[in-house]
């Protein structure tokens, strides 16, 4: 009856397996926490007082599409990639610093 040959579809399912596996436990967390990161640059505003991935504090002045205008002290600004911007001052980092 059986003659040492297993079913194409048997040999698969590990493989199968290994993909969900992969997806449940890589691939979904990080499109969160990328959709969470987007969610928290695409709400930035005027007046936010922010910190940047680098560990520069400041206000945000303007936001010109991808750059921001940072006033870090009286009449000293300096412009930045939006993507640098790590969080709220006072709040835990919503982007990860990239040597971490």
């Amino acid at each position: 009856m059986f003659d040492g040959a297993s079913s194409p579809l048997i040999q698969l399912v590990p493989f199968v397996l290994i993909l969900g596996i992969f997806y449940f436990v890589i691939l979904l967390p990080t499109r969160k926490k990328q959709q969470k990161v987007q969610e928290f640059l695409d709400a930035l505003k005027e007046n936010d007082r922010v910190v940047t991935t680098g560990g520069i504090y400041g206000q945000i002045a303007k936001i010109n599409g991808d750059r921001i205008s940072l006033q870090i002290a009286d009449k000293v600004r300096i412009e930045v990639a939006r993507a640098s911007i790590g969080g709220y001052q006072g709040q835990p980092p919503v982007v990860e610093a990239a040597n971490q």
